[in-house]
């Protein structure tokens, strides 16, 4: 099965999972997240705002904010390349490409080496930290030149065994559900 059309099958499964479930496993994901001794130990977190029904990720950034750590978020430019730039507050988000809330042009660029952990978005993952995203490479590419933990927020109810997968993708660091926490290599 391709990329494209196993990605309509996930999309429709999330679709279709009840709210409260929605709604709990985000505080499960929130606290598993939060509580990791890598999140403790970092100092500068590239993260993404979610949307729809992607794990909540804007719980996480506004207590990473209120922890005091540096909080950098994407800006996507053409041929598949994100920048990350600073942000203090949500509330200086603008309509960014693909009308995801992205950090305005004057914001600061963070410097890629700085970066401590990546929070990655997935459509869903494997049990091996694998991720099937939306399509685009921008974070396969990011982190293949990226040293930092990678993190990849997921529902139990939507790791899959199956995911297809090609030799240019990357998986993640650390995956967290909302029943705990799994590490790779």
């Amino acid at each position: 099965m391709d990329k494209k059309e196993y990605r309509r099958g996930v999309l429709a499964d999330i679709a279709a999972l009840p709210e409260e479930y929605v709604e709990s496993s985000n505080e499960g994901i929130r606290e598993q997240f939060l509580a990791m001794p890598e999140y403790e130990r970092a100092s500068v977190i590239f993260a993404y705002i979610s949307e729809g029904r992607e794990p909540d990720t804007v719980g996480i950034i506004r207590q990473t904010l209120a922890d005091g750590k540096t909080v950098a978020l994407p800006v996507s430019l053409d041929g598949g390349i994100m920048e990350p730039r600073r942000i203090r507050g949500l509330d200086e988000l603008v309509p960014g490409r693909f009308h995801i809330p992205a950090p305005p042009a004057s914001a600061p660029l963070v410097d890629e080496e700085s970066i401590d952990l990546i929070i990655v978005p997935a459509v869903t993952f494997n049990g091996h930290g694998f991720r099937l995203g939306r399509g685009g490479g921008y974070y396969d590419r990011f982190l293949a030149r990226s040293g930092a933990v990678s993190v990849g927020l997921g529902r139990d109810r939507l790791i899959r065994d199956d995911v297809p997968l090609e030799a240019h993708d990357q998986g993640v660091t650390c995956l967290v559900t909302e029943s705990g926490v799994k590490r790779f290599g």
